[in-house]
């Protein structure tokens, strides 16, 4: 039976989808509180930079895959309009449930739906953008994912993957400091779950690097890859354009 990366630990292939719901599942109701407490808010701001790289007009269909609490779909379907579609995705049913409900709150109703990355249920060439943001490293087959994002895209479109990457060297021993000591300790304090945060820790060193992302995306049919570093590499966005 194959095998994969579940955190640093060693799982079978088709166990890895479950034990991340699980891990979601656990931090979904305080998933955005702990993005804030860990990030010292900055994911907003990088969230804010890929919606302006994304440039999407008003009428453009977009998808939105492993889309959590709605961060993106929210920003995207105000810049749409009535005319466009943006459509909320996640393989996590209470990640989807805390995203549809804030964004029915706010008057957005986004279509959400709960499906597979790596067999997203729509036509070919569906879209003109699709958007990924921190859910790519947690997905089993990342190629295969990659793939399905390029099929559902029509030619020219535009795939933005938002992810943990490569830290600069000398940040490096003080980030790691941060994500096995501190990570794991906020986790128990507000989210009573440190295993959670000791895993998403261990799952960005598993994720592969900039170099290597932007390669996997160019022979899942993209021609044209961008790669913009954020907090010295902490974060990357990787934008390719469908061929």
């Amino acid at each position: 039976m194959a095998q994969t990366h579940f955190g640093y630990e060693t799982v079978d292939e088709q166990d890895k989808a479950s034990r991340v719901r699980g891990v979601f599942d656990s931090v979904a109701r305080r998933y955005d509180v702990m993005n804030d407490l860990l990030s010292f808010g900055l994911h907003r701001a990088w969230k804010a930079y890929t919606v302006a790289v994304a440039n999407v007009k008003a009428g453009d269909k977009v998808l939105d895959i492993a889309g959590g609490t709605g961060d993106l779909a929210r920003a995207f379907a105000t810049r749409v309009g009535p005319q466009g579609v943006v459509v909320l995705t996640d393989i996590n049913e209470a990640m989807l449930g805390v995203g549809r409900d804030r964004l029915l709150d706010q008057g957005l109703p986004v279509p959400t739906l709960s499906c597979d990355a790596e067999k997203l249920p729509f036509a070919d060439a569906s879209f003109d953008l699709v958007s990924v943001a921190f859910g790519l490293r947690n997905m089993t087959h990342k190629e295969g994912a990659l793939a399905e994002m390029a099929r559902v895209l029509r030619p020219g479109g535009k795939l933005l993957v938002l992810e943990f990457s490569k830290i600069a060297e000398p940040l490096r021993k003080p980030y790691d400091w941060y994500s096995f000591k501190v990570m794991p300790l906020i986790g128990k304090l507000v989210a009573k779950d440190p295993e959670s945060y000791r895993y998403l820790a261990e799952s960005i060193r598993m994720h592969p690097d900039q170099a290597t992302l932007k390669a996997m995306m160019k022979s899942a049919g993209f021609g044209h890859v961008d790669v913009h570093n954020l907090a010295a590499g902490a974060v990357a966005l990787h934008a390719g354009i469908k061929c």
